[in-house]
This record gives structure tokens, C-alpha cells and sequence, in this order.
């Protein structure tokens, strides 16, 4: 009876100091991860370098990040790929993303497309929106993987049901092409709609293009100047002329006045942040 009472009392012992050292492994996380909000680099670098040594998943994707950015530490991609591979290894699905990405890109390791389509799959599986969306762009391309639109608009739905801008534009551009889906401008947009309000300007400025034509809403030529001039503002230097000149085409077809109401309807947008427009 006393022997059985000590080794409860041992085990009960062991179970604290399994609690102690899980709640120091979390007080090292958050003072890490305290560090870095603050912009301390170096100090986080050298907090989250002993417990990625441990074996934290969390920790090995966070170091990562830091020498895969440079930030605390010089940056490498090498050493940010090994980073990544531990936690990845682990079941991180973070971990599994950003390999991918690396992957993809050829940073750190070969470039390779199918083993960018492994990581991303095994992160997508695990619901990680980013790498459902890029999935689905490797299907979409046919990269890594046969070309198949229907996979492809399966992982971008997917990703837009959690709110990926990126997936929300792509899968209206699958709608309104009717690519992997039969064509339908009221669905594209739909999420169209979806992507502009979380300040796509591609988004934006397709939004403007069905108003234009009348596919999917009812042609509204001020909402469409006010969609194209909105996305001109936030649209990338490559795309900017593009979308101005069409925008400028827009306003060849209204009046001054309009021309002037739909400004005000972009400023009264972008003050609402895009939201209910």
C-alpha cells in the first residue's frame, strides 16, 4: 500500500513538472512574441532561437520568419528553410505554407513546383486559406500538377469562404470566364464584391467593369467610374494606366455632373472602407 502511495505521489510530482514546463515553454512564447511586437528583433531571435532548439513547433516557424525576412538575425533563406521544415514536420500548417512558398519561389532550396503542390496540399488539408488559394493557382496554371479548373476552383472557394481576398477575385474571374464552373456574372460578382470591399483594386476595378456592361447588376455607369476610380488609387504602377484609361472611357459616356456625383460616391466609399457601397 505505501509503495503504490509513493508512486502515485511520484507521478503526481512528474505531472506537475510536465505543467511547469509546458506554462515556461508559453511564458518564453509570449515574451518572444512580446519582443517582436515591440520591434526588438535581436532580443525575440534569441528568445525563440532556445525553444525552436527544443522542439517548439510554434517557435521553429517564428525563427524562421526572421531569417527568411532578416529581422534580428542576417537573413537566409537556408537556415529559414530549415526553420520551416522542423515545424512543418511537426504538422505546423503555417510552417507547411511558407515551405511551399519557398518552394515555389526557389528560395533556399531548388525551385520546384510539385514540392511547392506537397506542402501547400498538406497545409490546404489542414484549412490554411493562403495555401487553399495558392493551390488553387497551381492547378489553375497547371503547375506542379495538371492543369484542372475544377480543382482549382475547388481550393479558391474554399479560401474565399474564409475571406481570401486573392481566392474571392480569382474565383469571380473563374465565374466570368467559366472556367472548372458553367459562366455566371451574377456569382462573379458576387465575389467580386466580396474581394473590392477588402480593397482588391483588381477586384475594384472588375467590379466597375460589370456595372459598365451591365453583366451581372444593372448598368450603372456611376457606380462603375466610381469602382474603376477607387481601384485607380490603390492599383500596383503595372496596372494603374489601365484601369485610368478605362475608367476615362467610363466618363466619355456621362455627363460632368455625373462624372462629379460618382466622385463624391468614391469618396463616400473609401470613407466607409469600401463597406456597403
Amino acid at each position: 500500500m505505501r509503495l503504490g502511495h509513493l508512486l502515485k505521489q511520484i507521478l503526481s510530482v512528474c505531472v506537475c513538472m510536465f505543467a511547469l514546463t509546458g506554462q515556461a515553454i508559453a511564458d518564453s512564447l509570449s515574451d518572444a512574441k512580446g519582443a517582436y511586437d515591440a520591434g526588438d528583433y535581436a532580443k525575440a531571435a534569441k528568445l525563440y532561437q532556445p525553444l525552436a532548439e527544443h522542439g517548439d513547433a510554434s517557435a521553429q516557424l517564428e525563427l524562421g520568419v526572421m531569417y527568411d525576412n532578416g529581422e534580428g538575425v542576417l537573413q537566409d533563406d537556408k537556415e529559414a528553410i530549415k526553420w520551416f521544415r522542423m515545424a512543418a514536420d511537426q504538422g505546423n500548417a503555417d510552417a507547411q505554407f511558407n515551405l511551399g512558398v519557398m518552394y515555389d519561389r526557389g528560395e533556399g532550396v531548388h525551385q520546384s513546383y510539385k514540392g511547392a503542390v506537397k506542402w501547400f496540399r498538406l497545409a490546404a488539408n489542414q484549412g490554411n486559406a493562403d495555401a487553399q488559394f495558392y493551390l488553387g493557382v497551381m492547378y489553375d496554371n497547371g503547375q506542379g500538377v495538371p492543369r484542372d479548373y475544377k480543382e482549382s476552383v475547388k481550393w479558391y472557394q474554399l479560401a474565399a469562404r474564409q475571406g481570401n481576398a486573392y481566392a474571392q477575385f480569382n474565383l469571380g474571374m473563374m465565374y466570368d470566364n467559366g472556367r472548372g464552373v458553367p459562366q455566371d456574372y451574377t456569382e462573379a460578382v458576387k465575389w467580386f464584391q466580396l474581394a473590392a470591399e477588402q480593397g482588391d483594386a483588381k477586384a475594384q476595378a472588375n467590379l466597375g467593369a460589370k456595372y459598365d456592361k451591365g453583366q451581372g447588376v444593372s448598368q450603372d455607369y456611376a457606380l462603375a467610374y466610381m469602382w474603376a476610380n477607387i481601384a485607380s488609387a490603390k492599383a500596383p504602377a503595372s496596372e494603374l494606366q489601365q484601369i485610368v484609361s478605362y475608367r476615362d472611357s467610363i466618363a466619355k459616356k456621362m455627363t460632368a455632373q455625373q462624372i462629379a456625383e460618382a466622385e463624391e460616391l468614391a469618396r463616400k466609399c473609401t470613407a466607409k472602407k469600401f463597406k456597403g457601397c
